[in-house]
């Protein structure tokens, strides 16, 4: 059970204004590469599946995240809502990051999410699939933390 101190507005049920607003606040904390900070944002026992993990809980949420973000380097993200209905917000996404070798990636996905009354995310589903690219191809050039307002996002860079 989430105590009444763990809440994260916007709540459900999602408006197009508010759901758009709940995928930029979980843009900005993924962005951070903070795992415990992100982790606050779901229930105690959340349930994940990201691509072949399925951590339950906010401890393996956070052990999960720095894991990626230890291997994951440099990365940057955007998130953009495709659709909501009530307590429940789908998003695509992509990231760009690098290996310890250098080879950078593009991240590609879709992540479907269902919120508690409090705000709090129960479950996160994501289909994620990784493309090597060259760095002169990267798209997403800004300061690592949050993505700039003026930097466009995924449909502007036609992704």
């Amino acid at each position: 059970m989430n105590h009444p101190q763990e809440t994260r507005a916007p709540l459900p049920p999602f408006t197009l204004e508010s759901a758009t607003l709940k995928v930029r606040l979980a843009e900005d904390a993924w962005n951070t590469r903070d795992p415990q900070r992100v982790a606050q944002a779901y229930t105690r026992d959340s349930v994940w599946r990201n691509r072949a993990e399925f951590p339950v809980g906010r401890e393996a949420i956070q052990a999960f995240l720095q894991r990626k973000w230890a291997r994951e380097i440099d990365y940057r993200l955007i998130k953009e809502l495709w659709a909501h209905d009530g307590a429940r917000i789908a998003v695509r996404f992509a990231y760009e990051w690098h290996d310890d070798a250098g080879q950078w990636f593009r991240s590609y996905g879709n992540e479907n999410w269902a919120f508690d009354d409090h705000g709090l995310m129960q479950l996160r589903f994501a289909s994620i699939n990784d493309k090597p690219i060259p760095a002169a191809e990267r798209l997403m050039h800004w300061p690592l933390g949050r993505r700039p307002d003026d930097h466009p996002g995924l449909s502007a860079l036609g992704l």
